[in-house]
Parts: C-alpha cells; sequence; structure tokens
C-alpha cells in the first residue's frame, strides 16, 4: 500500500488495520449519517479510538463505553458525546437515559461476551448490532427470535479480510484512512511500544487493558 509521504512508515503501521476496521464499521457495516445515534464499547481502545473520530466525521451523536476516568478522558478527547463507565455504571440504562428512552441506532462490540447481550437491549426497534470482534471472549449462541423479540434487530459478524477482499478496494480503504491521516484530520494515538524481544511484556499492557490506544512493536 502506497504511504503519503507525509506520513512516517511507523505512524502508518500504528493506523492501517485498525484505521481501516473503523473506517468499514462506519462507513460500510453501517454508514453513520448526521443525526444518527451510536454506542461504541471500548471507546479507548486502538480501534475505538479511530471509530468515534469518523463517527463524529460522518455527523453521528457518539456515546461510548470505558472502564476507566483516564480512559474516559481519552474518549472525550477523541469527540465522545457520552462517556460511560462501564465499570460504575449499568451501560443499558445510561444508554436509554442519554437517549432519553430511544436506544441508539447501532451498537459497535469488538468486546464480545461481557457485552454483547446488554447491547442488545440498547438498540432501538430495527437497530444494528455490529459485533466485530471479541476481547473478553465469543458470545453465548443467540435465538434468531430474540432478534425479534427485541425489535426486529439486524445482527452482523463482519471481518476486514472482506472488506478488502481484492486490492482494488485494499487500495481504496488504505488511501481513504491515510489520507485522513495526512490532513491530520484523524488522530492517532500510540499507547507504547516496545521492542521485539519484549513482546512477552507488550501482551502483558494488552491482556491487563491498562493501554489507551495502539501498542506496537518495534525492530
Amino acid at each position: 500500500v502506497p504511504v503519503p509521504e507525509l506520513i512516517p512508515t511507523r505512524l502508518a503501521a500504528a493506523v492501517m488495520l485498525q484505521g481501516m476496521t473503523a473506517h468499514y464499521l462506519s462507513h460500510s457495516s453501517f454508514h453513520l449519517r448526521p443525526g444518527d445515534e451510536c454506542l461504541v464499547h471500548a471507546g479507548a481502545g486502538g480501534v475505538g479510538l479511530l471509530l468515534i473520530q469518523m463517527a463524529k466525521h460522518c455527523g453521528a451523536r457518539v456515546l461510548t463505553t470505558v472502564s476507566t476516568p483516564e480512559k474516559a478522558e481519552a474518549a472525550r478527547a477523541a469527540g465522545a458525546d457520552e462517556v460511560i463507565l462501564y465499570s460504575r455504571d449499568d451501560f443499558v440504562a445510561e444508554v436509554h437515559r442519554l437517549t432519553e428512552g430511544r436506544g441508539v441506532r447501532v451498537v459497535y462490540d469488538g468486546v464480545g461476551l461481557t457485552t454483547f447481550e446488554k447491547g442488545l437491549d440498547c438498540l432501538a426497534p430495527r437497530g444494528y448490532m455490529i459485533l466485530y470482534g471479541r476481547s473478553s471472549g465469543p458470545p453465548a449462541p443467540l435465538d434468531p427470535q430474540v432478534l425479534s423479540t427485541k425489535g426486529s434487530l439486524y445482527l452482523q459478524r463482519p471481518t476486514l479480510a472482506h472488506h478488502t477482499a481484492d486490492r482494488g478496494q485494499l487500495l481504496e480503504r488504505a488511501a481513504a484512512v491515510l489520507s485522513w491521516v495526512a490532513e491530520e484530520g484523524l488522530q492517532v494515538q500510540v499507547a507504547a511500544t516496545f521492542e521485539l524481544a519484549a513482546t512477552a511484556e507488550a501482551h502483558r499492557a494488552l491482556e491487563g487493558r491498562s493501554a489507551i490506544g495502539k501498542v506496537m512493536l518495534s525492530t
């Protein structure tokens, strides 16, 4: 993929995978429009911080969940309109309070097991649950009838590979993300960079859920 001259190679590496993921989520899985309300789980993670920015660029109102006050600050800095500390508050109740009972149009869930079922209760009728990851583990099997009883909901389980299925799609999506970074409209937060020999330490940083943004390895 061509990297614009204005972007250091390391920065391109930091944004490529998660940036294209955030791009297909906000522009393809459910193309956000002005006035849409969405819920982004793990808003201070690598995908979450980028997805918040892209959702705001689309004109959406963004609600997000985080686990700590420090992560809440990062999510707000990225543009989130409302930040919910799920470690303290019931995020379903908070979503309904913040939307005056409407629920959101779409939930972007990269967490999985601990958020999926409750996330369905955050959706407005005919809302979209987009489950794109499972950092806490895979959700339990779902009876499709549940989607009907909870409001004729839509469910997707997308992956980046199907949104960059050929070279043309890859170049188009990568160019959209990298040009956004080059024009300084999209901020990429790198939490930490570890030497390759410290890979185990990098994994511990991820597993400890202390990182805000992208964790990188460097040779």
